[in-house]
């Protein structure tokens, strides 16, 4: 039983950078690495790359994260946890024993599945009709079910624990890739681990859940999404460190991060990414406990040095939230420029023209003039005429060919519109949307799958 542990945080989502990861596996002293890679729409994506090719699904940075982080994981001891397997955990750890027998370097990598909804659903496949929508109740958003068909379903994972990343580190697993599984949990798995922490102490599961939440966004605690270069500013932003939890075993902990490594860490950082994202302090549901945040305690202890201690939990819920992904629309953008004197006026005639030719064929149709008001849709009083305005107009489609006559309209404006625009774009994309529901967790069991190189 170990007396502390450290754990740092390596990606806080699947875009994140790479180098952060190294320099904590390299200089970071860590018991464990932890890579928080998903998100609704993720795994969704992936389950469209698994339909395609059943060998894919994990992570697309999976095998460029792995062939530069595990030479230093098994130099330096440090066991990796992180949910890159996404939608195929499986086809992950095998292609991290592939990387590590090319590398020729012995590791032993535990698969965590179970979280797939679609293998509970009887041959009939998805029905919103027999799940419990969580989203319903939300303020501004409308009924998110209504206009979706089942068969236009393409993903439906179940939000995990604990349980399996246990079973992993207990069969000594050095490398443990998960699917669907709550973020927190990631980081909580590890401290249970060391400190024997029972999955009812509810108090510890609180506080290693709150801790795991101040983990599980990287950067964003180190002084990412903090910076205004205003009021809050940080230094070193380019070369940012990513955090480091000191834990011990009464669950108090100290949040750091390498020294010399870019960032900051002070009360501001851990307070705004303590409240990122909570709704109800007193109640943050996870698979393992409903936390309550509201006697957590902070302290600045020295340079980048934070303590956090308190916080507590009460039982587990009932049951688990699913994800459930489905193909919403096909989003058709075009954007084109305009410089020079009246610029405003002459993106507000293209605008209108590109308005009035689609307003029968779209519904929901949006026309932006991007560095005037694009993002509040108001110019908040009186503000100086720019000298160069871009034009984006945007709407959905049903189908992908519906969806290009937007793009089609706005390069059209070359000779059709009025004079002076250019550098005209257009785009298609499909749009994936995420709608949230609750399931019988006694449904749901995790099974690990061990290989080794």
């Amino acid at each position: 039983m170990k007396s502390s542990i450290r754990i740092g945080c390596g990606a806080g989502f699947s875009g994140d950078r790479l180098e952060p990861a190294l320099l904590l596996a390299e200089k970071g002293n860590l018991d464990y690495l932890v890579l928080e890679c998903l998100a609704e729409r993720t795994i969704a994506l992936a389950n469209q790359r698994k339909m395609q090719d059943p060998r894919k699904g994990y992570d697309p940075l999976l095998e460029r994260r792995m062939e530069s982080l595990i030479p230093l994981l098994v130099q330096n001891q440090v066991r990796l946890i992180t949910n890159m397997g996404a939608a195929n955990p499986v086809e992950g750890a095998r292609k991290v024993m592939e990387i590590a027998q090319k590398l020729g370097l012995k590791v032993k990598v535990a698969a965590v599945s179970g979280d797939d909804l679609f293998s509970h659903l009887p041959s009939g496949g998805f029905n919103f009709d027999h799940f419990q929508i969580i989203d319903e109740d939300l303020p501004l958003v409308r009924n998110p079910v209504s206009p979706i068909r089942n068969q236009q379903v393409i993903s439906a994972n179940v939000y995990l624990g604990t349980e399996g990343i246990l079973e992993a580190l207990n069969q000594r697993a050095d490398i443990v890739i998960t699917g669907r599984v709550a973020d927190p949990s990631l980081f909580l798995a590890p401290m249970m681990y060391a400190f024997g922490w029972a999955s009812d102490n509810f108090d510890l599961m609180g506080k290693g859940t709150i801790i795991g939440h101040l983990l599980e966004c990287a950067g964003q605690v180190t002084g990412g999404y903090f910076a205004d270069n205003y009021k809050k500013t940080v230094p070193g932003l380019a070369s940012l460190g990513h955090p480091i939890a000191e834990i011990a075993a009464d669950g108090t902990s100290v949040i750091s991060k390498v020294d010399g490594s870019g960032g900051i860490i002070n009360l501001q950082t851990v307070k705004e990414q303590l409240l990122y994202e909570v709704l109800n302090p007193h109640e943050y549901v996870t698979p393992d406990v409903v936390a309550d945040f509201t006697s957590v305690r902070l302290q600045q202890t020295g340079e980048n040095r934070v303590s956090v201690s308190g916080g507590s939990g009460k039982t587990r819920p009932a049951n688990y939230k699913a994800s459930v992904g489905y193909k919403a629309f096909f989003l058709g953008e075009g954007e084109i420029s305009y410089a020079g004197h009246h610029a405003l006026a002459r993106a507000e005639l293209a605008g209108s023209i590109v308005q009035e030719r689609l307003k029968n064929i779209f519904s929901e149709l949006r026309i932006d003039y991007i560095g005037l008001s694009s993002a509040h849709h108001t110019t908040f009083g009186a503000v100086p005429q720019p000298n160069e305005i871009r034009l984006r107009v945007a709407a959905k489609g049903e189908t992908r060919e519906q969806a290009a006559l937007v793009g089609e309209e706005v390069e059209a404006l070359y000779t059709n519109g009025p004079a002076g625009g250019g550098g005209a774009r257009k785009f298609v994309s499909e749009i994936i949307g995420i709608v949230s529901v609750l399931v019988d967790r006694n449904t749901f069991h995790p099974s690990v799958q061990i290989f080794e190189s």
